[in-house]
């Protein structure tokens, strides 16, 4: 199939309050009247992005996955984002990708955040993620990775999509709105990036500034400052189309992650 129809959730947080996040999300996915492929929560969508590890985290199909999986079947769509995951006890800041039928994947963060001292409470994971949905190959990762092109590098066109959830924060919403278009120039595909909005715990001010850009880094979609729940469609064509239009990848230099 060579459209997919997406939906984004830009959302307002409640500070490391799991109950109210999931009523409010929950309340606010609700209003979907059309049938969509895929939504796309933020990062941390349940706890907004905290480091008390401890008290928040939960484990693997405990009560924020079966709520994920409640929505999946409610709207018959892959639902994403991530939360705090307690595994042997080490934590992961993990996305997951649930589908309707209950099977899933998880992707681990591979970049913590360090300026956040995210690397003091979470481990890191170190292996990549392309899942596939109705033909489509798609990489999701997690804010932070956003700035480094080496792991996101679509080599040998191993994604059609790029898929970026975070909590990114208005201070450094520049760097936002340029790294995005980049990478779907750069990897010849779509981008799509969910952030947050509003303050966080630590009174961090997040502008949201959800996008898609398609893979000539035209704009589909981009949304500052308010919450917003918005459906979009797009469209493979636009990937095949542009690569085969400007073979640029074949050219791309060969490396190897160590």
């Amino acid at each position: 199939m060579n459209t997919l129809k997406v939906t984004t959730f830009q959302a307002y947080l409640f500070w490391e309050n799991i109950d109210k996040n999931l009523q409010n999300l929950g309340l606010r996915l609700s209003s979907i009247r059309e049938k969509t492929d895929l939504i796309i929560l933020p990062e941390m969508f349940n706890t907004g992005f905290s480091m008390n590890v401890e008290a928040l985290a939960e484990e693997m199909g405990g009560r924020t996955m079966a709520w994920m999986l409640e929505q999946a079947k409610k709207f018959k769509s892959v639902v994403t984002g991530t939360l705090i995951i307690n595994e042997k006890n080490k934590y992961y800041n993990r996305l997951i990708w649930m589908r309707p039928d209950g099977t899933y994947e998880y992707y681990d963060k591979r970049h913590l955040f360090g300026l956040g001292e995210e690397d003091q409470h979470y481990t890191a994971g170190g292996k990549k993620l392309i899942v596939e949905l109705n033909g489509w190959k798609i990489c999701p990762v997690i804010c932070y990775d956003l700035r480094f092109p080496v792991w996101l590098r679509n080599k040998e066109e191993n994604y059609d999509m790029l898929l970026v959830v975070a909590n990114w924060p208005e201070k450094r919403s520049l760097h936002w709105r340029t790294l995005i278009p980049a990478r779907a120039v750069e990897n010849q595909s779509y981008v799509i990036a969910v952030n947050r909005v509003g303050h966080d715990g630590k009174e961090v001010y997040h502008s949201g500034d959800s996008m898609c850009i398609d893979p000539n880094g035209k704009v589909v979609y981009y949304k500052p400052n308010d919450e917003d729940l918005y459906t979009f469609s797009i469209n493979r064509d636009e990937v095949v189309n542009t690569r085969a239009t400007f073979p640029f990848l074949k050219d791309a230099d060969d490396f190897k992650l160590i």
